[in-house]
């Protein structure tokens, strides 16, 4: 039985080893750019793009269509795609599964919204290649899958929201204040896969001293851990130390942003996956 991962590109991986993995890009619009995340991409370029231009900017989910090339001729594939909060992108990925389950009789194909994205898909793709090389049968991989998202969690640190207000998801008004002066936005992925906020810090060492409060109260202690950064490597090393000192253990990696994250969570902004009890947060008030 041939299985595969099948991931969209806000995972922010290109590959795995010893696991059948592809990935799906999404697009980020900028006026007349359409900017394919896929390992071609100058990312550079896009977000200076991003930075200077002034009209409305937007992501595109990818088809149907793309999704069952990447399906391959896998009997069995686990489908992972970003939250469907932010994307049209799971819609799109059950469709390819109706159409590839139809087409071939016998396949299987599993997809989970993960209501979040980044690292936390990173760590959702991590469990499900332990299980695969484990021998796991595919219903227990999805059962177990299903009960590990219940332990992890993704907390943010965004040091802009002007991409946000640019495609309307947020307030011009409300965007404006975040990244001036250093503030910066510390919160969460939500249990329905939305943007919760839940501190404004001045400042990136309070933001980080904020995020390990957060690991604190969800009773985080030696579970895996993934750091994504946007061009703040600086940040991810020292958030990295903190999480040592305080933890005695980093049990994770770091990992750079490719375009789909790097639209939301924009330069400077870090984005963590971790595995830890669950928890719940009400969201700040201005």
């Amino acid at each position: 039985m041939k299985m595969k991962i099948v991931a969209d590109s806000s995972a922010n991986l290109l590959s795995l080893p010893d696991i059948d993995f592809g990935v799906v890009p999404l697009h980020i619009i900028v006026g007349e750019n359409d900017y394919i995340d896929d390992d071609k991409i100058d990312l550079t370029a896009m977000q200076e793009n991003l930075s200077s231009y002034k009209g409305k900017t937007s992501t595109s989910s990818p088809s149907p269509h793309e999704w069952e090339n990447a399906f391959g001729d896998a009997d069995v594939v686990f489908c992972i795609t970003i939250t469907s909060s932010l994307s049209g992108t799971y819609n799109s990925a059950v469709i390819a599964k109706d159409i590839y389950e139809h087409n071939h009789t016998g396949r299987k194909v599993y997809v989970l919204d993960s209501l979040s994205t980044g690292p936390e898909i990173a760590l959702f793709i991590e469990k499900i290649a332990e299980l695969i090389k484990a021998g796991f049968a595919p219903d227990d991989i999805y059962k177990t899958l299903l009960e590990y998202k219940d332990k992890t969690h993704l907390y943010f640190s965004l040091a802009s929201l002007n991409n946000f207000a640019k495609n309307g998801r947020i307030s011009p008004v409300i965007a404006a204040g975040i990244g001036l002066l250093g503030v910066r936005v510390v919160g969460k992925a939500s249990d329905e896969g939305t943007l919760l906020p839940l501190d404004k810090c001045r400042g990136e060492k309070r933001a980080l001293k904020k995020l390990i409060d957060h690991l604190k109260e969800c009773g985080y202690t030696d579970g895996k851990i993934i750091i994504a950064h946007n061009n703040n490597e600086a940040g991810a090393l020292e958030l990295k130390k903190l999480i040592e000192n305080t933890f005695g253990i980093f049990n994770g990696t770091i990992q750079k942003t490719r375009a789909l994250c790097s639209y939301y969570a924009e330069p400077g902004s870090l984005l963590i996956g971790f595995e830890a009890s669950l928890c719940k947060h009400k969201p700040y008030k201005d």
